[in-house]
């Protein structure tokens, strides 16, 4: 169950790699222009203005996002990233924040690629976080005889590939691959800032499998590790790098 309001109170920075992902995309007319997994819609607007003449299609599994994105006017629809099928006349996909979710990805990127007319050009950046400290420290309390049992299993697993790993893969289809990673360095304020924001991703299956009680004990004890794996400086800002991982093909 995603919660769009936690989700977008740190909607600065979880947009930015979106900016630099579109960048990189060089179409400079598009008939459809896909927004898969457009989450609340805060980044659809971009697609509209950057190609006002394309049809605008955005699609997202989270009914709390969907109607949140719809809240916005976004014309969003309810569909899961798996079930998602390319129209013929599809010219830019942008899918930003998603595949991460779908262990299975790579299989439908080497699906939808081959689908998409001569010239087009499907754009995505995951996370590279996995082994950060913030998702050390979920892992070591979700490994502890307390929680083992309630949430041990849900927290998703590392299924991202590196972008070598990326290019390898879409070029073997023929595509015509820009791969990167960066690194961002967040200025974050407040008591718990990285707590705050893992609640809004990596801990939403957690917080899913809980009850109210078990969700508020979760999140006392992981609150301290996360403040030590973070420290706050004096003037309150608790610096937080977040790597991202991108990849723009282009069908040749």
């Amino acid at each position: 169950m995603w919660d769009p309001q936690k989700y977008l109170s740190f909607s600065d920075q979880r947009d930015r790699p979106a900016h630099d992902l579109l960048a990189r995309v060089g179409a400079t007319g598009a008939r459809r222009v896909v927004d898969l997994g457009c989450g609340a819609g805060s980044l659809t607007s971009l697609l509209t203005d950057r190609w006002p003449e394309a049809v605008v299609e955005a699609t997202d599994a989270s009914p709390e996002m969907v109607a949140a994105a719809q809240a916005r006017g976004v014309a969003a629809r309810q569909e899961d990233v798996r079930d998602w099928k390319p129209l013929p006349d599809t010219d830019v996909v942008l899918c930003n924040a998603v595949l991460q979710w779908v262990p299975e990805h790579l299989e439908l990127l080497q699906r939808w690629l081959p689908q998409l007319p001569a010239g087009a050009w499907f754009a995505f950046q995951v996370p590279g976080n996995f082994e950060s400290p913030s998702y050390v420290a979920i892992r070591e309390l979700v490994a502890e005889s307390r929680w083992r049992d309630r949430v041990g299993e849900v927290l998703r697993s590392d299924a991202v590939l590196s972008p070598i790993g990326y290019a390898n893969a879409l070029a073997d289809l023929g595509a015509e691959v820009d791969t990167w990673e960066t690194t961002y360095v967040h200025a974050l304020s407040g008591a718990d800032p990285v707590l705050e924001w893992v609640t809004g991703t990596a801990l939403r299956p957690i917080r899913a499998s809980l009850d109210d009680a078990e969700w508020a004990e979760f999140r006392a004890e992981l609150a301290p590790r996360l403040v030590a794996a973070y420290p706050r400086r004096r003037d309150g800002t608790t610096w937080f790098p977040f790597r991202r991982i991108f990849v723009v093909a282009h069908r040749r």
